[in-house]
């Protein structure tokens, strides 16, 4: 009997040995498959035009080549365009955290008739891609006179269906007794919203901040479409003016496109690093409601 039960807890802990190591194994290699183009795109950013020109390509520069970022900056206003893209990105992210917040407050805690059936539609808007939309929006734009102007980047992506899904699903987890006591103060209700709702949800508030944030740092499709100038040009179209500058010629400017893309994601990157644990707890919270 002794025997039998010792060599059961030698089996359970060989078997717990066996599933961690595959765990870890696992992580790692998720890890590495993620992590490696970013590796790639920096070591890139530091290797010569002959370098990346050479048939085998090698994980670690043979000389570093700095003045790669520098030669970035002269051939395109990046101080401009990094301006306009904060410009654009921060815009947009407050308007679709005032105006998600109330439309999820009036989803979430509102009484009026035909509340679902509107929630439903504003959940259909989720299954529309939003390069359907360009046109007509575009159209809208240029009446309005907004081309090459922030209002044209910024007013368009406003409203977030995502972000009024994601804070109504966190807004229908406070308790209404707060919200009651909140009243017979004699609170209203947009007290009620920043003064209540927001402060007790903020993780779900950052974390829904920090993904508009990166969808307005990231887009390139639609500041293509409503600027025609430098002048209002965003920092994802400043990488593809680094591609434009060489074009023709029989050596492409790989290593200065690829260091423009460095400093392009390096303000993502920290952000991330620095609130990931309330990205986590944001996606959590909203996902138990």
């Amino acid at each position: 009997m002794a025997n039998d039960s010792f060599a059961a807890n030698v089996r359970a802990k060989r078997a717990r040995l066996v599933s961690t190591v595959l765990q870890y194994a696992l992580a790692a290699i998720v890890v590495v498959v993620v992590v490696f183009p970013v590796y790639w795109m920096i070591i890139s950013s530091l290797k010569t035009s002959e370098e990346l020109l050479r048939p085998v390509p090698s994980l670690w520069p043979a000389e570093f080549r700095w003045r790669n970022y520098s030669d970035a900056l002269a051939m395109a206003p990046f101080g401009k365009y990094f301006f306009n893209t904060l410009v654009m990105t921060m815009g947009i992210m407050s308007l679709q955290l005032v105006i998600g917040s109330f439309a999820a407050y009036g989803f979430s805690k509102g009484r009026f008739p035909g509340r679902d059936a509107l929630f439903v539609v504003v959940l259909g808007a989720l299954m529309i891609p939003i390069q359907v939309t360009f046109v007509p929006i575009y159209g809208m734009v240029a009446k309005l006179h907004w081309i090459n102007t922030f209002a044209g980047l910024i007013v368009p992506h406003a409203v977030s269906a995502y972000m009024i899904f994601m804070l109504r699903q966190t807004f229908k987890s406070v308790d209404d007794s707060f919200l009651e006591a909140a009243r017979l103060e004699g609170m209203g209700r947009i007290g009620i919203i920043f003064k209540i709702l927001v402060p007790m949800c903020k993780p779900t508030m950052l974390t829904v901040g920090i993904i508009s944030f990166i969808d307005g740092w990231n887009s390139y499709f639609w500041p293509k479409m409503v600027t025609t100038t430098p002048f209002r040009r965003t920092i994802a179209q400043g990488v593809y003016e680094l591609k434009r500058s060489y074009a023709g010629l029989e050596t492409m400017n790989q290593n200065q496109i690829m260091a423009g893309a460095v400093m392009a994601v390096v303000p993502i990157i920290v952000l991330f690093v620095v609130l990931q644990k309330y990205i986590l707890s944001g996606f959590s919270k909203a996902a138990s409601k």
